[in-house]
């Protein structure tokens, strides 16, 4: 399953280091299935979207995912991708770069014919062949229209969704420089928050998150000092404070972390998906790894 990472202090640009694979120590750990691609996107000081990433076609290309990489900006998201539909090809794996902000997805949204007809000369927006970065456009499109009011974007692109196709998940983060959206919907899969105080839960302790399923690991030395927002597919560390967001929860963090919640999606989608009504392929990308 596809997992999801976002992290904000803004105002205040972190240096933070991304393993987005860590390198595995046993046997058990080799024998696990490969991730399709990863992904790295933050700002930098003049607030201009950046993205590292690479596919990871074979057990020998881990090495760009092993490796340490160590970025300044106030908003980070980080992406491990199972593949469910494009192929494995960078320009499929996430995060994705539109307008100047960053997206990145993990569900599966069915009916891209239909999709692609509703974008129309949008669709141009998407350069890969995924439903994840269709959506992105259909939201860029909507933000547009909505004379740049992202809330809005979100909220009218995903309604449509959840009224007019298939969907399984579609959990979603956007960030620009210096703010950060959050949705999960339904409650197929898992995305978690934590407002964490200077310090974490001790008030003394750098951040050292490291996630159980997709291996991904963030440190910062720096938020011993200042407070930050993680978003997240699964719970880092024995933090108690971290919140699972409700379906159809539309979260957004500015620059003061101060977050702002509204229920976007109270009800199901009207063609809801399970686990058994996906392709061979797709649904091997949502289990658990």
């Amino acid at each position: 399953m596809c997992r999801l990472f976002a992290l904000t202090s803004a105002p205040q640009r972190t240096r933070a280091t991304f393993w987005l694979l860590d390198a595995p120590d046993s046997l058990s750990d080799q024998s696990r299935r490969n991730p399709d691609g990863t992904g790295l996107g933050f700002f930098d000081a003049g607030g201009i979207a950046q993205v590292r990433k690479e596919r990871i076609a074979a057990f020998e290309d881990r090495a760009f995912a092993e490796e340490a990489r160590q970025v300044r900006s106030a908003t980070f998201l980080a992406h491990i991708r199972y593949a469910s539909t494009g192929g494995l090809d960078v320009r499929n794996t996430h995060p994705f770069a539109q307008d100047g902000r960053l997206f990145a997805h993990n569900g599966v949204v069915e009916g891209l014919d239909r999709l692609d007809a509703h974008l129309g000369p949008d669709r141009a927006l998407a350069i890969g062949d995924t439903d994840s970065e269709r959506l992105f456009a259909l939201i860029t499109r909507e933000i547009r229209a909505h004379h740049g009011d992202v809330a809005a974007g979100i909220e009218h692109a995903v309604r449509w969704v959840a009224g007019h196709l298939p969907v399984y998940a579609l959990n979603l983060v956007l960030t620009t420089p210096d703010e950060l959206w959050a949705l999960r919907y339904p409650d197929t899969h898992e995305l978690y928050v934590l407002q964490r105080a200077a310090g974490g839960h001790h008030g003394t302790r750098h951040l050292d998150h490291s996630g159980s399923v997709g291996r991904l690991r963030v440190h910062s030395r720096e938020l011993a000092e200042a407070p930050a927002v993680v978003i997240a597919s699964e719970r880092m560390d024995d933090h108690p404070d971290w919140r699972l967001l409700e379906p159809g929860e539309l979260l957004r963090i500015g620059p003061g972390l101060r977050p702002d919640r509204r229920m976007v999606l109270p009800d199901p989608p009207a063609q809801r998906l399970h686990l058994a009504d996906l392709r061979p392929e797709a649904a091997a990308s949502q289990k658990p790894v």
